[in-house]
């Protein structure tokens, strides 16, 4: 399972995300996309935990939590679906 978090400051960096999550396990991976042209944080991010329940006690916790001057959006992260775009509205790429 991965964790969805959102409406992060544009401040918040992977170190931040690994501290607050580290108070309820163990965290694996943090991913904090950017935007492509400025390099800027897009203001979400995904974080891994060691297990399902370390996961759970986390999102509990920090769902609509404030930080960083911000309310935190906290919930399972729903997979990614296929959606036409500019990068691959011209088919596969081989």
């Amino acid at each position: 399972m991965t964790i969805y978090v959102g409406n992060l400051s544009y401040q918040a960096v992977k170190e931040d995300l690994t501290a607050v999550f580290s108070d309820y396990g163990t965290v694996k991976r943090v991913q904090l996309p950017t935007d492509q042209e400025t390099g800027r944080v897009r203001g979400f991010a995904f974080v891994d935990m060691e297990d399902d329940a370390q996961e759970e006690a986390a999102i509990v916790a920090l769902n609509e939590a404030e930080w960083m001057g911000r309310t935190l959006r906290v919930n399972k992260a729903k997979p990614r679906e296929e959606r036409p775009n500019a990068r691959n509205s011209r088919g596969p790429r081989y």
